[in-house]
C-alpha cells in the first residue's frame, strides 16, 4: 500500500534485486566488486589491442568491439542494481526509465550480432585459411562492426517508441533492478498486442538471426576439424570454440527464455537472477574465454608487465 501511495506521479519505482534488508549490504560489496572487475577487464583488454601492433588482426577487432559494448552494457544496468541494493525501492523518473530501456535494447541487440561475425570470422579462419585475408579484409571487418551497433540502434529505436507509447495507469511499481521490456508491459492498461507483435518479431531478427549464424559457423567449424589430421594445433581450435560456445549457449538460453515470448509474463525472483547472469556474468567472464585465455594476448600482456 505504501508503494502504491508513492507511485501517484509519473515516476516507476523499482524494487530491485533484493528486499530483504539483512543481505542488502553484502550484495552491494558483492556487485560493486564484480562490476569494477568487469569494467578492468574488458578495459585492459581493448588497452592491449590498441597498444600492439600484434592484435590488430581481424578476430581482435571483434573483440575490442565486444569490450567496449561489455563496458557499456554493464553500466547500463549495473548502477541502478547498485542503488536498489543501497537503498532499496526508490523512484526513478519514467524518461530515465526509458533512456534506460533504450541504451539497454540497443546494446543487447548490438552483442548478439558481434558473437555471430566473431562466429564467422573463425569459420572463415579455420576452414578458408587461405582465402581469409580477401574475406575479413579491414572494409569487410568495419561493415559488419557498424552493421552490428547500427541493427542493435535500429530495434531499440523501434521497440522503445512501442514501449514508451503506451499508457500507463499506476500503481508504476516494477519487481526488477531495472528497465526491463517484460516488467514494463505489464504495467500498461493499454491494449499492447501490436507492442507484443514488434517486440516478437524484433526478437526473431535480432535474436534468431544471429545465433542460427553462430550456430552454422561453428558446426561448420567443428566438422572441418574432425576431418583435420590430429594435431594439437586443431585440438587447440577446438578447445577454444568449445569455450566461446560455452559462453554463447549461456548467453543465449538466458535472453532466449526471457525476451522471445511474444506475450506479457510475470515478473518473478527467477526473472530476476537470470537477468543478473547476462547483464553482470557474461560481461565478466567474455574476456577471460575470449581473450585472457589466449596464447597471444598471453604474450603481449607479459611485454606489458615486463617491457624491457
Amino acid at each position: 500500500m505504501e508503494l502504491a501511495n508513492m507511485s501517484s506521479g509519473p515516476d516507476v519505482i523499482l524494487l530491485g534485486l533484493s528486499a530483504r534488508q539483512g543481505v542488502r549490504g553484502g550484495l552491494f560489496i558483492l556487485f560493486l566488486a564484480l562490476y569494477l572487475l568487469a569494467l578492468l577487464e574488458n578495459t585492459l583488454i581493448i588497452y592491449l589491442i590498441c597498444s600492439h601492433r600484434e592484435l590488430h588482426k581481424p578476430m581482435y577487432f571483434f573483440l575490442g568491439n565486444l569490450s567496449g559494448l561489455e563496458m557499456c552494457y554493464v553500466s547500463v544496468t549495473m548502477p541502478s542494481l547498485l542503488a536498489g541494493l543501497w537503498t532499496g525501492p526508490y523512484h526513478v523518473p519514467f524518461t530515465a526509465c526509458m533512456t534506460q530501456l533504450f541504451f539497454f535494447i540497443s546494446l543487447i541487440g548490438t552483442k548478439c550480432t558481434l558473437l555471430a561475425s566473431m562466429a564467422y570470422d573463425r569459420y572463415v579462419a579455420i576452414c578458408h585459411p587461405l582465402h581469409y585475408p580477401l574475406l575479413m579484409r579491414p572494409q569487410v571487418c568495419l561493415g559488419l562492426a557498424v552493421t552490428s551497433w547500427l541493427g542493435g540502434l535500429v530495434v531499440s529505436v523501434v521497440k522503445t517508441t512501442c514501449i514508451a507509447s503506451l499508457s500507463y495507469c499506476g500503481p508504476n511499481i516494477l519487481n526488477h533492478f531495472f528497465c526491463d521490456v517484460s516488467p514494463l508491459l505489464n504495467l500498461s492498461c493499454t491494449p499492447v498486442a501490436l507492442t507484443e507483435l514488434v517486440d516478437f518479431v524484433s526478437a526473431i531478427v535480432i535474436f534468431w538471426g544471429p545465433l542460427l549464424v553462430a550456430l552454422v559457423s561453428y558446426v561448420a567449424i567443428g566438422r572441418a576439424l574432425l576431418h583435420m589430421p590430429p594435431a594439437a594445433a586443431h585440438c587447440k581450435a577446438f578447445s577454444t570454440c568449445a569455450s566461446h560456445l560455452v559462453v554463447m549457449g549461456v548467453f543465449y538460453s538466458v535472453v532466449l527464455f526471457l525476451y522471445s515470448r511474444p506475450s506479457r509474463t510475470a515478473s518473478t525472483d527467477l526473472n530476476k537472477m537470470l537477468s543478473v547472469i547476462y547483464t553482470v556474468a557474461t560481461p565478466m567472464c567474455s574476456p577471460i574465454v575470449y581473450c585472457l585465455r589466449n596464447r597471444e594476448v598471453h604474450v603481449v600482456l607479459q611485454k606489458t608487465r615486463h617491457p624491457r
